[in-house]
């Protein structure tokens, strides 16, 4: 008796359901604990991490992943970009999507060290004390992005201008300060936007015509002290990510969320960072549930989790 054997390549699809596999992928020596214990969180089975990751392997990495399963197990498969590097992510972001085509596409969320999270959840929670205490919008707004360089900063900054704000990235350095400000208005802005830089040295001088400040410095350093909350005129809303003391902003406890300022000659309101955390919890969860649920693949960064934000904070009311 003769016996043909089928050695034709094809995908066979497993009568049981494929488990929700989330690829994590970070350039820095570690994936982030917080970033997997919300991955599992939200509904993937197994959230795998890719450490010390080029950019140039994404795409070895994004096809190894999409050809192991069918077109139909693919739903249940995607991709997360860490990293620390806010510009970098969404040229890793890209690559992951050209290196996939229909029917062989996953959803990819990119959100490095929080930061695209994190700045949507800060400017929506301003956006929305704007609205409910001054009644106005960022639209002609002035800001100030205190230690602005780091990748919170930075995507706030091109948040804030995207909603219409004039927007200013302060440094220790102003020629650091300056070039990430190109940066944020030509690469993550596409240059539809224009963000200006300005030193340490001129706060006391900027402060005085600021609508709003977003603090984004490292934990219990100060940057806006009691002396310039008294200077600052037309102050509206002072928002800090600091949760660790002393507070970014002088008088702000994390929990505050559009308590009066003291010592504002504005009637300026606050708002803490534990008041931020909460929506940023909120955003990321959402998006990485959506990843689960939708039909076709998303591919989503700092603007979806703006989006999001938004979103989150009406359905709140």
């Amino acid at each position: 008796m003769q016996v043909t054997i089928d050695i034709e390549p094809r995908i066979i699809e497993n009568a049981m359901t494929k488990p929700f596999i989330l690829h994590m992928f970070t350039t820095a020596k570690n994936l982030s604990p917080f970033d997997v214990n919300m991955a599992v969180d939200a509904g993937w089975v197994a959230a795998i991490p890719y450490i010390n990751v080029e950019p140039g392997e994404v795409c070895g990495l994004v096809q190894d992943a999409i050809f192991s399963r069918s077109p139909k197990g693919l739903k249940n498969t995607g991709i997360f970009i860490g990293g620390r590097d806010t510009q970098q992510a969404m040229e890793m972001l890209k690559s992951a999507q050209n290196s996939m085509f229909t029917p062989f596409e996953v959803s990819v969320f990119a959100d490095p060290s929080g930061a695209y999270t994190t700045a949507a959840a800060m400017v929506a929670v301003v956006e929305d004390k704007l609205s409910t205490t001054f009644a106005t919008t960022l639209t002609d707004k002035t800001v100030l992005v205190l230690a602005g360089t780091g990748p919170v900063g930075q995507v706030v900054a091109v948040l804030a201008a995207q909603a219409g704000a004039n927007v200013r990235i302060i440094g220790r350095q102003l020629d650091k300060a300056q070039r990430i400000a190109d940066m944020c208005s030509e690469k993550l802005g596409a240059g539809k936007i224009t963000i200006s830089a300005g030193a340490v040295a001129e706060k006391s001088d900027y402060i005085k015509t600021t609508d709003v400040v977003f603090a984004t410095g490292a934990a219990g350093i100060e940057l806006l002290s009691a002396e310039l909350i008294t200077s600052a005129t037309q102050l509206k809303v002072a928002a800090d990510v600091n949760a660790v003391p002393p507070s970014g902003v002088a008088g702000l406890d994390a929990f505050d969320n559009g308590k009066a300022i003291a010592g504002s000659n504005s009637g300026a309101v606050g708002i803490g960072a534990l008041a931020i955390g909460n929506v940023k919890y909120q955003v990321q969860s959402r998006l990485l549930k959506q990843m689960i649920e939708v039909d076709k693949p998303i591919f989503l960064h700092f603007e979806h989790a703006f989006a999001e934000a938004r979103d989150f904070i009406k359905e709140a009311k």
